[in-house]
């Protein structure tokens, strides 16, 4: 596996992540269609890249895509569910459901991280949701988000950057 910064033509891919996160417990709660029709989702992808928006892509050895993470900025008029502030841009993350478990996340997260932190993307915190049950809570603690609110099932994780405890690879 190895890891590459998200660009435009990445778009199509990151919809099918954004509906793997979504369903992230095995069971289709959403399919896309309903995924991108509804606002509150649409809001994470719609017009991608925009100017703040940084991202990653992991990949087989093949060049196969096969999960992604990325970070963007909200409006206050627009929340995510793991909305902290507008200048906190919020994460979301998937795996295709056949290569989760095997460290691709963990990858994932820590090539964000690391974009963050050396300024690629300026940001000081990042921001994320996570639903109850859902096992990338360990994960989000191990690298040293802490929770800050509750959303309805989900708990509002934070991670302050510069301050970050994980050893971070280079990707």
């Amino acid at each position: 596996m190895s890891v590459r910064p998200a660009v435009a033509r990445d778009a199509d891919f990151l919809w099918r992540i954004l509906l793997e996160a979504y369903n992230w417990n095995g069971e289709q709660r959403f399919t896309a269609e309903q995924l991108a029709a509804e606002p509150h989702a649409a809001r994470y992808l719609v017009g991608w890249p925009r100017k703040d928006d940084f991202g990653i892509i992991a990949e087989t050895d093949t060049g196969e895509p096969i999960g992604a993470v990325w970070a963007r900025h909200l409006p206050e008029s627009e929340p995510g569910y793991g909305f902290i502030a507008p200048d906190v841009p919020e994460l979301t993350l998937g795996l295709l459901p056949e290569h989760r478990g095997r460290g691709h996340g963990r990858a994932l997260m820590e090539a964000l991280i690391q974009a963050a932190a050396e300024g690629v993307a300026p940001v000081g915190r990042l921001s994320l949701s996570v639903e109850d049950g859902n096992p990338a809570v360990h994960l989000y603690t191990a690298l040293g988000f802490t929770r800050v609110g509750r959303n309805g099932n989900s708990d509002t994780m934070v991670l302050d950057v510069q301050t970050c405890p994980t050893p971070l690879k280079n990707p």
